[in-house]
């Protein structure tokens, strides 16, 4: 090989590994965040309510911050934007969807929690954030969320802070998710 196919040869290469990298890095930093408990992700699954003694002894502010992300012309409104808690306590509130739009569209909301040590605390046993939301021009939908923060959660944590931004999903994001994992009802 002469020094310019070499370095062609190596240049190929080395944008094949870049290109191999950039795909894999967003499943590798979820598994990242998930392992470190970073970012605050949350799972999408519902868990169980952990029968445990609630802690009486302190309270926990627990806020809800809602927001349409771009192209989502929903608003997403809960029924108190804040709320004390005892950690082991059970605890419910409503939200609100509303599709302010001429046409029937689906959304999902995608949560975060802050500071995000107090992701690994949560436990979210029925939540509308497990699933898609289709709602018709106009409609408006209720769905809870009921959750519970846990008894070993750190004790300088004092407030955590919920936030669900809601997205557009278009049909084929839709049909690429049912087939890649069926979604799981928050009713279970």
């Amino acid at each position: 090989m002469n020094p310019v196919q070499r370095t062609v040869f190596r240049t190929v290469l080395a944008l094949m590994g870049m290109f191999a990298f950039a795909f894999a890095l967003v499943p590798l930093y979820d598994a990242f965040c998930q392992v470190t408990g970073i970012n605050g992700k949350v799972g999408d699954q519902p868990r169980s309510i952990a029968n445990e003694e609630v802690d009486t002894s302190r309270y926990v502010t627990v806020q809800f911050i809602t927001r349409s992300g771009k192209g989502m012309p929903w608003q997403l409104e809960v029924e108190h934007r804040q709320m004390r808690v005892h950690p082991g306590q059970p605890t419910e509130v409503n939200f609100a969807f509303s599709n302010n739009s001429g046409k029937a569209l689906t959304g999902r909301a995608v949560p975060s929690v802050s500071p995000s040590q107090a992701s690994l605390h949560l436990r979210k046993v029925q939540c509308f954030c497990f699933e898609e939301q289709h709602l018709e021009a106009g409609e408006r939908l209720e769905a809870p969320l009921v959750f519970q923060l846990t008894r070993d959660l750190p004790p300088d944590i004092n407030t955590v802070t919920l936030v669900y931004t809601l997205y557009p999903v278009t049909d084929s994001q839709s049909q690429l998710q049912a087939q890649t994992s069926p979604v799981r009802g928050g009713g279970v």
